[in-house]
């Protein structure tokens, strides 16, 4: 590096940004264990210095003309370097502030939650081990470096979402999700070693020119972009593994607002922002992702119409609007992506915590529970959480509305109107969807009132209830800051659109702004609300929906399409009776058996020769007979 690090503020703040939180990490796990409250102070006092650094970073380079790339030797192998470093652009600052944000209000947050916790230190320690991994992944100036802080944070996943190890279903949701996102990650990794073979490193910069498209064949550029978005399908929970998140739910809810929702699961999304002009080079991954996009939206939206569990709905949710983003920026609508990722990232961090309010007062996930347990009755998380369903919902003047309308204009622009019309009807789903629990909970109805049960994870409870009240504050002054921040952000479109500007590409054509399309989102998303209010809010309502009216459709979605049935049946049939088998087959009867063979061999022929060593002269003189006889033939014949 050219400027020392100790002089250069912007190297300073990087620095500072991505290491505190290892920092409080290490220091956590080897010294203050037994010392929760030591270890709460070291972790959220490390997380808001980085908080600080970047805003700073932000502020500081809001006007950038360029990107800002620190690198230096990290590994040396003949001719062969591979480099460590800092890359800032408008891409990478914006994701840091968010990540940055989101994570010092949850850990605010989770001084309430998780009072009272045996592994509070431990959890905090976890929660510092993924901030730091997934700040590094966002300012990494190489694919190679990327990918480590990448496989970082899905560790970070695993420990967090089984934290409550002693509970078997969080332990297996562990496993499920960090095996799952694995098979996207060795995806990814293939095509990242297509890149490097072709290009000779894998620097973002350089993968992002026009100098890759030239130097790979269309065909090669077109398999190694849809390798890496396998990766982005994993991390990102899009069809066909997207089964994973919701069993995710398992970990505490603050681990739900920050790894699955708003910054874990968005990393996806991120790479995708990262690498778009690469992705933009090859027409039929685009068109790949956007088809992956699509189906994922659609089916997410069904899955949240039945379940019971409001941890699960936000689930869904998540999954149905990271596929929003994904049909966005396959659509070349850049910025649209970009901005519905940050804005989604507040008013569902909301939705969870508002949520993690509700089952650590009422302990229970289950929404008809909720309401009659009294769940109205807490007035900060309901009106917040009602501010967060609007904007999930795409209800203006909120933030949801603004974002999700820059997607709609960009898929509008499509030669092909099936990628508008499935959005306009994701929309109508969500709005429903986001409401029905809110009515729900808002105005209970007696038990004989209700659906039967169809989901055995539905009554799930955190180990976290049963906590004093005192906390309550401690929780609510973050869903405040957040409901703040969803109500605000959706003005901010203009700026935020000047600042991510400097990132678009030549060529790409600009969104337009049909005004009939404004209008049909505003109408779709009332109409939406409209419907969760007849079937779930008005007086003498059921609260039974349209789809539990139709018992086959009604278990279709309940059972998510029976993807998990799939997975289930394609592990036990060709993965254990199939490869398994084959392979245990190969390991008894060839390696086993030559082994066995040789051995075999070697003791019969220890026993022939043995023979030979008894001392009597006739054995020896027979020896020497067939020796002489044996030369003869060799000579004579």
């Amino acid at each position: 590096m050219a400027v020392p690090w100790v002089s250069d503020l912007t190297l300073l703040a990087a620095i500072l940004a991505t290491l505190l939180p290892l920092c409080s990490f290490l220091v956590v796990m080897l010294f203050t264990r037994s010392h929760p409250r030591i270890s709460a102070g070291l972790s959220i006092g490390a997380m808001s210095v980085s908080l600080l650094c970047a805003l700073f970073l932000l502020n500081e380079h809001w006007h950038m003309e360029k990107p800002l790339e620190y690198a230096g030797r990290w590994l040396v192998s003949g001719s062969i370097e591979i480099p460590f470093g800092f890359l800032l652009d408008p891409v990478s600052l914006l994701m840091l502030a968010v990540v940055a944000v989101i994570g010092f209000l949850i850990q605010i947050y989770s001084l309430g939650y998780m009072a009272g916790d045996p592994g509070i230190s431990r959890y905090y320690a976890f929660m510092s081990l993924f901030l730091w991994a997934m700040m590094s992944l966002v300012v990494a100036p190489t694919l190679f470096q990327l990918y480590i802080f990448w496989e970082l944070v899905g560790l970070s996943s695993y420990l967090l979402i089984g934290f409550w190890y002693e509970k078997f279903s969080a332990s297996q949701a562990g496993k499920k999700a960090f095996i799952m996102t694995r098979a996207g990650d060795v995806a990814m990794f293939l095509g990242m070693l297509l890149i490097l073979l072709h290009l000779g490193n894998l620097s973002i910069l350089e993968i992002d020119s026009p100098a890759l498209a030239a130097r790979m064949s269309p065909r090669l550029l077109t398999l190694s972009a849809l390798l890496i978005f396998g990766g982005i399908i994993g991390k990102s929970a899009q069809f066909p593994l997207m089964t994973w998140l919701p069993d995710a739910m398992q970990g505490p809810t603050p681990v739900s607002a920050l790894l699955h929702s708003s910054t874990m699961v968005a990393a996806g999304v991120y790479l995708f922002e990262r690498l778009f002009p690469f992705f933009f080079f090859s027409p039929d991954a685009m068109t790949f992702g956007l088809f992956i996009g699509t189906l994922s939206m659609l089916l997410a939206s069904t899955m949240a119409l039945v379940t019971r569990d409001i941890k699960e709905i936000w689930a869904y949710s998540t999954i149905s609007q990271l596929g929003y983003m994904i049909m966005g920026l396959d659509a070349g609508a850049f910025f649209s992506g970009a901005f519905h990722l940050t804005t989604h990232a507040a008013f569902k961090a909301l939705l969870f915590l508002c949520s993690g309010v509700l089952i650590h007062t009422f302990e229970t996930n289950d929404i008809y529970e909720l309401g009659r347990k009294g769940g109205r009755s807490l007035k900060v998380p309901m009106a917040c959480c009602c501010i967060a369903a609007g904007a999930l919902a795409g209800l203006p003047p909120l933030s949801g509305f603004f974002s999700k309308g820059l997607i709609l204009e960009g898929l509008a622009d499509l030669s092909n109107p099936v990628w508008l019309i499935a959005a306009l009807f994701g929309a109508f789903l969500t709005a429903y969807y986001a409401f029905r629990p809110i009515f729900i909970i808002l105005f209970p109805r007696e038990a004989s009132g209700e659906p039967e049960v169809h989901s055995a994870t539905s009554t799930s409870k955190d180990h976290s209830a049963g906590h004093s009240s005192s906390h309550y504050w401690l929780m609510g002054w973050p869903l405040i800051l957040l409901a703040g921040a969803t109500l605000c952000l959706g003005f901010l479109k203009a700026p935020l659109e000047h600042f991510m500007g400097q990132t678009a590409l030549p060529g790409v054509k600009g969104i337009g702004h049909p005004v009939w399309l404004l209008y049909t989102e505003i109408i779709l998303a009332v109409g939406g609300v409209g419907l969760a209010w007849m079937e779930f809010g008005r007086r003498c309502a059921q609260q039974v929906g349209f789809v539990e009216k139709i018992p086959a459709l009604h278990r279709l979605f309940a059972e998510r399409w029976y993807l998990d049935h799939f997975y289930g049946w394609f592990v036990d049939r060709v993965i254990d009776r199939g490869v398994s088998a084959l392979f245990t087959q190969n390991d008894h009867r060839v390696i086993d058996g030559s082994i066995d063979g040789i051995s075999r061999g070697t003791v019969e022929t220890g026993r022939l020769i043995s023979h030979m060593h008894l001392g009597m002269v006739q054995y020896r003189l027979l020896a020497m007979f067939v020796v002489m006889v044996l030369l003869a033939f060799y000579f004579f014949f």
